[in-house]
């Protein structure tokens, strides 16, 4: 092979290796969750409308805040571990919306420290409401 192929189909390789997007935007933390009462919220107040229909809503901790432009945002959310083998719901990616500060909640969340804490309903979706944390991926939409 010439040397002016070999310069080609290496600006190639590189070309392709330098454009591909990014196979994943996500982040990685910790996710906990808590109960009713849900009202009033850091975000929205006593407003009823501030909950999705299907419950899949979060409270968000001090790394996602953002002093308070996190309120309506959305965030893909999934179980990637837990400390307990089988925590996890394999395969259950849920959209939740931000709706209040983990940390001016009315309820408490079932572990501290967590980058988000999801309500009841969100948290049993992708991982058994036994366990207190989990471990997920999440990336905002």
């Amino acid at each position: 092979m010439n040397p002016s192929c070999i310069r080609t189909a290496l600006l190639l390789v590189l070309l392709l290796v330098t454009t591909q997007p990014h196979l994943s935007r996500a982040d990685v933390g910790t996710a906990a969750h808590y109960s009713p009462p849900y009202t009033p919220t850091a975000c929205f107040g006593n407003d009823p409308a501030q909950f999705p229909s299907s419950n899949l809503f979060a409270a968000a901790g001090e790394g996602i805040w953002d002093n308070g432009a996190s309120c309506g945002r959305q965030y893909l959310v999934r179980c990637i571990s837990a400390s307990i083998s089988g925590t996890c719901i394999p395969s259950q990616t849920i959209q939740v919306r931000i709706v209040d500060r983990v940390l001016s909640s009315t309820s408490r969340p079932s572990s501290n420290g967590a980058t988000i804490v999801l309500s009841t309903t969100a948290f049993g979706t992708i991982a058994k409401s036994s366990a207190a944390a989990v471990n997920v991926e999440y990336q905002q939409v």
